[in-house]
């Protein structure tokens, strides 16, 4: 097929299916494309690569993804203001969220390079505004849903077609290895597993909710059509080589996500539901395990790494760990500062561009204090979503998979250390969308 048509009949699919989704949501105001915008910018490749530009600054990004993300973030906020957002309620009910935010923006102090520090620290108080728009919609909830839905109906078809016919777009190769890798629409192959991991978990979540019966009226093909995506997302999830395993990192969170949605079921079907106590204790199992593995050298996770067909050094993850440990341990209680570590020098001088691991980003970045912060944060959103099991038990079970794979995911990648990476901005939205506010009267309905 000539690469032309494939592009026009992916344009055509994809507009198709966004027009069915906004037909059955009629509950979701036209302001919600804001905070959709902007969670398939950050879970694709920079405006900066699509449309090459100047950067005024090599580690602020290009000047259109400033310029976007800018507008966004305006867009945002004049829709909270019409809509008479309850700005203090919103904060009472996130508060360690706010904690968290306060304390990457008081780092910036200590930082090396404050002011691009500071730049990316304002990327995490859009994320948070984004979040709030969400919030202020008539129905959240269904905000919430809707937007998973139309970033999986996006991104998923962009990325074959970009792999199949765009290969300069979609597909790269190691830089030592030199074997071919499928990144599709994102930046790389771990991001594009991320990408696939989330839509599998959404649309297995979706397919099991309908099948029981649960949830909104659907139009005549959406099951064909979502069965379609998640064929394709695990296509994508096997990459070139179409093994189980091609990033093993993701799959171990995949599987993690799925025996807890099946457990969690399995429960209900029993007339019984997980403790709050017990769900708190088994991520912050998955969190200390996570910590720990940095420091012995990832041997508590040699037995994954050999069973998925890794060598000992979880492809160069421990090695990558060890490196960085020294850097951790000069600063250790506050970091370096958040978004302070990550440069052009020290991506040279390390020869990587991540740490491979979350928890290790953030006591590059935040130190001991950061870990404490974002576990809480982590684990108070466990507790919030524990309550929604007894009110509303399938989303609860969506809310509680997610957090379980972030925790899993950041073993082996790095995404919990900011709110711009595609897996915890969707714990961030489920986290403040569900905060209690006061509504005051606006004209949300037709924002």
């Amino acid at each position: 097929m000539p690469p032309l048509l494939a592009l026009v009949l992916c344009v055509a699919f994809v507009l198709f299916l966004l027009r069915r989704e906004r037909s059955q949501s009629p509950d979701v105001t036209r302001a919600l494309w804001i905070p959709t915008i902007w969670m398939l910018y950050i879970a694709s490749k920079p405006l900066g690569i699509w449309f090459p530009s100047r950067s005024t600054a090599p580690e602020a990004g290009s000047s259109i993804d400033q310029a976007f993300l800018i507008a966004l973030m305006l867009a945002a906020l004049i829709v909270l203001f019409r809509r008479g957002f309850d700005w203090a309620g919103a904060l009472r009910g996130n508060a360690w969220l706010m904690a968290l935010i306060l304390f990457m923006l008081i780092s910036i102090v200590w930082s090396d390079i404050p002011g691009i520090s500071f730049k990316r620290w304002v990327r995490e108080f859009q994320a948070v505004l984004m979040a709030f728009a969400v919030l202020s919609e008539p129905s959240p909830r269904r905000a919430m849903e809707s937007i998973l839905r139309r970033t999986i109906y996006v991104l998923i078809p962009f990325s074959l077609v970009l792999i199949k016919y765009f290969p300069d777009y979609g597909v790269e190769y190691g830089r030592w290895s030199g074997s071919q890798m499928w990144i599709g629409v994102t930046l790389q192959k771990n991001g594009l597993a991320r990408l696939c991991i989330i839509s599998g978990v959404f649309l297995i979540w979706s397919l099991l909710r309908r099948w029981k019966g649960d949830g909104a009226s659907v139009w005549k093909y959406q099951t064909h059509a979502e069965i379609f995506i998640l064929l394709l997302t695990f296509y994508l999830l096997g990459g070139p080589s179409h093994s189980l395993f091609y990033s093993a990192t993701a799959t171990y969170a995949f599987a993690m996500g799925l025996i807890i949605c099946g457990w969690l079921f399995f429960l209900r079907r029993s007339g019984k539901i997980i403790g709050a106590g017990s769900l708190v204790a088994i991520t912050s199992i998955i969190i200390v395990f996570g910590v720990v593995s940095i420091f012995i050298g990832g041997s508590s996770i040699k037995f994954f790494a050999s069973s998925a067909g890794r060598d000992a050094t979880l492809t160069g993850r421990t090695q990558v760990w060890a490196s960085l440990l020294p850097v951790v341990s000069r600063n250790l209680v506050v970091g370096t500062g958040f978004g302070g570590f990550w440069t052009s020098r020290t991506r040279d001088y390390f020869r990587i561009s991540e740490a491979h691991n979350g928890y290790l980003e953030i006591l590059l970045g935040l130190g001991l204090i950061g870990i404490l912060l974002i576990s809480i944060f982590l684990l108070s959103s466990c507790r919030k979503a524990h309550q929604e099991l007894s009110s509303d038990f399938y989303w609860g079970l969506l809310w509680i998979c997610y957090i379980i794979v972030s925790a899993v995911h950041n073993i082996g990648e790095s995404s919990i250390d900011t709110f711009t990476s595609h897996l915890t901005a969707v714990i961030l939205f489920f986290t403040v969308s569900s905060t209690k506010l006061f509504r005051a009267e606006s004209d949300s309905h037709t924002a």
